[in-house]
């Protein structure tokens, strides 16, 4: 007899064995699932949701430069020596000294600014030479001091725009034209005594 109570117990302790292969199984398959169901979603959500639509396409062909723009490194071009001009007498005399240096659109423009740099100096110099010490003590003073160096650099590389600007002024521009060789003009140093 005490053989037939150890088959019903081993009859009764065996089921729970196969359920829980069956449910070590059923997780397994659902873990899969997950891994795929994830991947799947990761390269779908990876392409662009305008990719389908005409728009779309003139989207991306858009926005492509601009991020092959965004990695290239910038081209920076600095003069030689630091600009010490008289500027023009208001009470007292008054010089500045600045040291300057171009953002360049790209490496090519760094070849025009040497074959230009001559008469880049002389320009700057005049411009520099045509300003009054109050026109220069604020920051915005600064800034439009350095766009329109930027805007007589461009001039004297590429010469004048075909059309003017209408409505506004060239030097308050806050920004170059995109195809412009030099996009900025930054001071390294900016001293008036």
């Amino acid at each position: 007899m005490p053989d037939a109570k150890k088959t019903e117990a081993d009859a009764v302790e065996a089921p729970p064995k196969k359920n829980r292969g069956k449910w070590l199984l059923f997780g397994l398959i659902g873990v899969v699932c997950l891994a795929l169901g994830g991947g799947i979603a990761f390269f779908l959500l990876k392409k662009p949701a305008s990719a389908e639509s005409e728009n779309g396409a003139e989207v991306e062909k858009r926005e492509a430069p601009k991020k092959k723009a965004d990695h290239t490194p910038p081209v920076f071009y600095k003069f030689d020596k630091a600009f010490t001009v008289k500027l023009q007498t208001e009470l007292q005399d008054a010089y500045v000294q600045a040291e300057v240096q171009m953002r360049l659109n790209d490496q090519q423009g760094q070849e025009l600014m040497k074959q230009y740099e001559p008469e880049l100096k002389h320009r700057i110099t005049l411009t520099l030479m045509s300003k009054k010490a109050s026109e220069l003590n604020s920051s915005a003073g600064v800034q439009r001091l350095a766009n329109e160096l930027r805007d007589v650099a461009n001039l004297v590389i590429v010469g004048p725009p075909e059309t003017p600007k209408s409505g506004t002024d060239a030097a308050s521009a806050e920004a170059a034209d995109p195809g412009a060789p030099v996009q900025s003009v930054l001071f390294s140093s900016f001293i008036i005594q």
